[in-house]
């Protein structure tokens, strides 16, 4: 069960210009990607696959949520913003590419975050870690400030859905934060956790976010991406305040349209038997239900 219905029949594998990449905290980085024909298509959730070293090296591609399009003066979209945080060799031959380096990708990828929730309201998204990448152009666009997908007229209708938007953004340390004052410039508000209380609430975001069901906030939707415990404690969170929750997985690929079934997750059917979904191509967002995590932790 998603929480879309989109479809890959625009993904194609080509060779793209690195535009820029660009620190933006300790171990993060921005990489603008030279693509204006995902950039037109892509939608907010879904992700593309980035081969990051020259030639095959590492050989397997690393999956990457869209932050944001770029456009021109004009509104035209051109480019595909990219935030990573430097986490093992992939990620350390993507922060080594250049401007004018190129780069093989493949993509748009994944459904996206589907219909906006209904009724319209407030909304609260929760990350941890690097999870806040996807939500930057999700908060565009049910705020009603940016459109996206327009190569997909259903999906391409740019109207503010949401009255308010918060983000609730948990990292270990201050000097991790990325991309707060992106956000803030969209309208959204911040609160901040960290583990060493370096920044906002010592602690976990996800204590940010039970503190504000339990005094009396009822969010239409609550969407999350991070580690699986924090998602895990989302799920409990939203589902004792029966809040709507969509999480955004955060699996391991390897090739990013289903072939090699290495991202599956157990998924609780209709039936209420658990049966594992490719996240890359029935995912990455489901309904935080639908999800059987006793399962998802006990891999972990």
């Amino acid at each position: 069960m998603t929480s879309g219905n989109v479809t890959n029949d625009c993904v194609s594998h080509r060779t793209v210009a690195v535009i820029e990449n660009a620190s933006i905290a300790r171990d993060t980085y921005r990489v603008r990607l030279d693509d204006p024909a995902m950039a037109r298509g892509i939608l907010p959730g879904q992700f593309l696959m980035i081969r990051p070293g020259e030639g095959s090296d590492p050989l397997l591609g690393r999956p990457f949520a869209l932050y944001d399009v770029a456009r021109d003066s004009s509104g035209t979209p051109f480019a595909i913003d990219v935030v990573y945080q430097v986490v093992g060799r992939g990620t350390a031959a993507l922060a080594r590419r250049r401007t004018g380096d190129y780069l093989n990708i493949w993509g748009p990828l994944g459904n996206g975050f589907g219909p906006p929730p209904d009724p319209q309201g407030p909304v609260v998204f929760v990350a941890g870690g690097i999870g806040q990448t996807p939500f930057l152009a999700l908060a565009r666009n049910w705020l009603g400030r940016s459109s996206y997908g327009s190569d997909r007229s259903q999906q391409n209708k740019q109207i503010k859905i949401c009255d308010r938007a918060t983000l609730l953004y948990g990292v270990r340390s201050a000097d991790l934060l990325a991309g707060v004052a992106d956000f803030e410039d969209a309208g959204v508000e911040v609160e901040i956790a960290t583990d060493d209380g370096t920044a906002g609430h010592h602690g976990f975001t996800t204590d940010l976010l039970e503190r504000r069901l339990a005094g009396g906030e009822r969010p239409v939707r609550v969407v999350a991406c991070g580690p699986p415990a924090m998602l895990a404690k989302v799920a409990r969170i939203t589902l004792n305040y029966n809040v709507s929750c969509h999480v955004s997985l955060e699996n391991h690929m390897a090739c990013g349209f289903g072939v090699c079934f290495s991202c599956v997750a157990p998924i609780v059917q209709p039936g209420g038997s658990i049966d594992l979904r490719r996240v890359c191509v029935e995912g990455a967002v489901f309904d935080a239900r639908a999800v059987a995590w006793d399962a998802v932790l006990g891999s972990h």
